[in-house]
């Protein structure tokens, strides 16, 4: 099974789109882009130079016009899951059926402006914390008035909030931890973005999502989301929670999968994957001269297009890691209906629901009583519709 990733800001460089304008189509898209997201992105992504493509409110929709423009040129149809890191999400989001490339670089454009102006109200930053017990290390930056706003995983978390909350992380870091202070506007995915968490809510409430097409991992909680509405639902709310990647990248592991391609602007999350996923095949997709290596993967580890007849089911699918429970009253051939209860997963944080997403007959239990599930995992079909 092969993932697709997109990252999230800090691995740009300037000039790093320049190579893509070689491919057809792909001016035509960067002024199109621009015109949605208020961004130069043709400029931004190949004249401008380091000091204005770490401008938050540039860099995210570049960001994701990036990650969209070298996914056009892949089979994404054998690609089973995709997952990106912050502002990645949108990209993501879009691989998945769930939003409009347009949809996705115009939230992109709202988000990073409404992030920037939030930046801008008081003196705020992050800082990296790399080793030391993790349980440790957020204790330590909660108990400094700070918010653990990255859990990377690979023995990497970020910490954020008051400038000079982090001035003193730095001088006195958790036992066996060093801190990095990072150049960054703001203290992002905490609370301090309150009011851009407000600004992208009243944007997204005009988008009409799709629900996701393959296997989408969130931010929040490393879970599989299976609805487009919780999907922008989460995407708002990711403003000022924590990302999660420890736990994408867990489920990864818990989905088995074999290989990962990186979108451009990539590295970060590559290096991230090798540390934690070791056997892992990894492809970084930095210039079109990276291409013919991530079909290649995709070809290996990808869903193989035509093995199997389209079905004409929906498959409800696992959204957390625990034990399934399906509802005893619902035996194989009942009529269900769309929102439905069909199961619980129990988790150590208590039972989840398992709801289904369309109407029709239950034609087939995937999972059975007490099984253990991955996020992600079939656990039902639905054939037919109720009318």
């Amino acid at each position: 099974m092969l993932a697709v990733l997109a990252p999230g800001q800090g691995s740009q460089k300037p000039g790093f789109l320049g190579p893509w304008l070689d491919l057809p189509g792909t001016e035509g898209r960067l002024r199109w882009w621009s015109a949605l997201s208020g961004i130069d992105l043709q400029h931004l992504g190949t004249k401008a130079d380091a000091a204005e493509i770490t401008d938050t409110a540039k860099t995210q929709p570049l960001m994701v016009t990036a990650a969209l423009l070298a996914a056009e040129h892949l089979p994404m149809y054998d690609v089973a899951v995709v997952a990106g890191h912050s502002v990645g999400e949108l990209g993501a989001a879009a691989l998945a059926g769930v939003l409009t490339p347009e949809a996705a670089v115009s939230l992109a454009g709202v988000r990073g402006r409404a992030m920037a102006a939030a930046c801008a109200l008081e003196p705020t930053g992050m800082a990296a914390v790399l080793g030391g017990d993790p349980d440790e290390v957020v204790a330590g930056i909660e108990s400094a008035g700070l918010y653990p706003a990255n859990r990377n995983g690979a023995g990497q978390i970020v910490a954020a909030g008051a400038t000079e909350a982090l001035e003193k992380l730095v001088a006195t870091p958790p036992a066996g931890a060093r801190v990095r202070a990072l150049r960054v506007a703001g203290a992002f995915h905490t609370p301090y973005m309150a009011t851009a968490e407000r600004e992208l809510a009243a944007v997204a409430g005009g988008i009409t999502p799709g629900d996701p097409q393959k296997i989408l991992l969130s931010n929040l909680d490393g879970t599989a989301v299976t609805t487009g509405r919780e999907v922008l639902q989460r995407l708002v709310r990711q403003v000022v929670a924590p990302v999660r990647w420890d736990q994408c990248m867990q489920s990864l592991a818990d989905l088995g999968v074999t290989a990962v391609i990186e979108l451009p602007p990539s590295g970060a999350l590559a290096g991230l994957v090798k540390r934690a996923l070791p056997g892992v095949e990894i492809v970084k997709i930095e210039t079109p001269n990276d291409l013919a290596a991530a079909r290649d993967l995709i070809a290996r580890h990808g869903v193989a297009p035509g093995a199997e007849p389209t079905p004409q089911f929906r498959v409800v699918v696992a959204g957390v890691a625990g034990n399934f429970t399906p509802d005893p009253s619902l035996a194989e051939g009942a009529d269900v209906r769309s929102g439905q209860v069909i199961g619980h997963i129990g988790t150590r944080q208590g039972p989840v629901e398992v709801t289904a997403h369309d109407s029709g007959v239950l034609t087939e239990w995937l999972a059975h009583h007490d099984d253990p599930v991955a996020p992600g995992q079939p656990l039902a079909r639905i054939g037919g519709h109720l009318v």
